[in-house]
């Protein structure tokens, strides 16, 4: 490409940026209602409307997360000693949980355990929904990726001929893992809740929850 061919403007002029209507965002006259992202991307995938009733803590939620996210935890860490690792990312299980969970939906008793006392539960409320395969989506990528620390425990076996007890060595493990969960608490104001801070990698997933969601209620 000659000098003279090089693309100098940007990609998006500052009078073609996305602004929200009021009758885009859901916002009335006075501000009030449902707000929408000021981010054109993420007004077009995020939806801003909610539905009350649809169960999310149910049994499927609990057993397909949890075994969601210990498969992911032990492959992802057992096949990270390799010289050229194996890892499977939480969409791998975003997508495999969906025939598991309405597998679940059709062949589980919708009984009424304890009915019309205050502890009644069923373990197939409905339909498998989007907040239930959001959930198990979260649990999923919670044990997606692998635990730094284990380089220690790993270096004092090896190199230096010692082995931790288990209680030091899970104790370093955690105190790790939990301060990743505390800084994210601690900058939660400043790098998640504000509508500028938005992370494009999650509307991928975003828009593969709404494609099977929509093409689930198509089905039923």
């Amino acid at each position: 490409m000659n000098r003279d061919q090089e693309i100098e403007a940007p990609l998006i002029q500052k009078s073609q940026t996305f602004q929200p209507q009021a009758s885009d965002s859901g916002l009335t006259e006075d501000g009030s209602g449902v707000e929408n992202s000021p981010i054109e991307q993420v007004a077009l995938t995020v939806p801003v409307t909610d539905e009350p009733s649809l169960p999310s803590f149910t049994f499927r939620t609990w057993i397909l997360g949890t075994l969601a996210c210990v498969l992911l935890s032990f492959l992802n860490q057992f096949f990270w000693y390799r010289r050229e690792p194996l890892s499977i990312t939480s969409i791998s299980a975003q997508i495999a949980v969906v025939p598991l969970g309405h597998l679940m939906a059709s062949t589980i008793t919708d009984r009424v355990f304890f009915r019309g006392r205050w502890w009644e539960f069923t373990l197939n409320p409905g339909p498998f929904n989007v907040k239930e395969h959001v959930l198990i989506t979260i649990f999923a990528n919670s044990g997606a990726g692998n635990v730094y620390a284990i380089h220690l425990v790993s270096a004092v076996k090896i190199f230096y001929k010692k082995n931790m007890s288990f209680l030091v060595a899970f104790l370093v493990v955690i105190t790790t893992q939990v301060l990743g969960f505390g800084w994210a608490g601690l900058f939660r104001r400043y790098l998640v809740e504000p509508a500028a801070m938005w992370w494009p990698q999650n509307l991928v997933q975003v828009s593969l929850f709404r494609y099977v969601s929509d093409r689930s209620i198509k089905f039923l």
